[in-house]
């Protein structure tokens, strides 16, 4: 069954750092991509730094996590969308919150790779500019298919989006995604 929302924080539970990091510079992170991608591996990777390798569909989760960005401390909110068709229009009001896109594909599945295309027209539809922060990530480099990087990289390049490959196990760019 699919997890609803859930929210985690690695900020503590004190009011005095939730006030703190309120000052802080905050960027709204939306993770998109069809189901089984690793979506949620790679969020839980950089927020908690722990795999899980059981698949549970996500309808939405929400963390937050500080971090240093431009050498600024800076606070995440990163959502985990749900990669289901039947939860479209809730995506859809994700899009039109989100500040930055991570286009998420597995390296085993030609299939995502080509919903990242899709996901790609329907963000800059939505935000109604061709000017939106977004990177394509192709995940499970451990397992990849061979093949799957010169389609990738050519998919990035008509996107006009920098293109990562990382791996949730062993946290192979992981970092880097969510920083860039």
């Amino acid at each position: 069954m699919p997890r609803k929302h859930r929210t985690s924080s690695t900020n503590g539970h004190s009011n005095a750092a939730t006030k703190k990091l309120k000052d802080k510079p905050t960027y709204k992170i939306i993770v998109l991509g069809t189901g089984g991608v690793g979506k949620s591996a790679i969020t839980i990777q950089f927020v908690k730094s722990f795999f899980f390798s059981d698949y549970d569909p996500t309808i939405e989760d929400s963390y937050v996590k500080q971090c240093l960005i431009d050498n600024q401390i800076a606070q995440l909110e990163i959502l985990d969308s749900a990669g289901q068709e039947e939860f479209k229009p809730m995506r859809d009001q994700y899009v039109r919150v989100g500040e930055g896109f991570l286009l998420v594909f597995s390296l085993t599945d030609r299939r995502s790779l080509d919903e990242c295309y899709k996901l790609h027209r329907d963000i800059l539809r939505i935000k109604d500019t061709d000017h939106v922060p977004m990177l394509l990530v192709g995940n499970k480099l451990d397992i990849r298919q061979h093949g799957m990087d010169g389609h990738a990289r050519s998919a990035a390049a008509s996107m006009r989006i920098p293109y990562f490959e990382t791996s949730a196990r062993t946290r192979h760019n992981i970092d880097e995604v969510f920083i860039e």
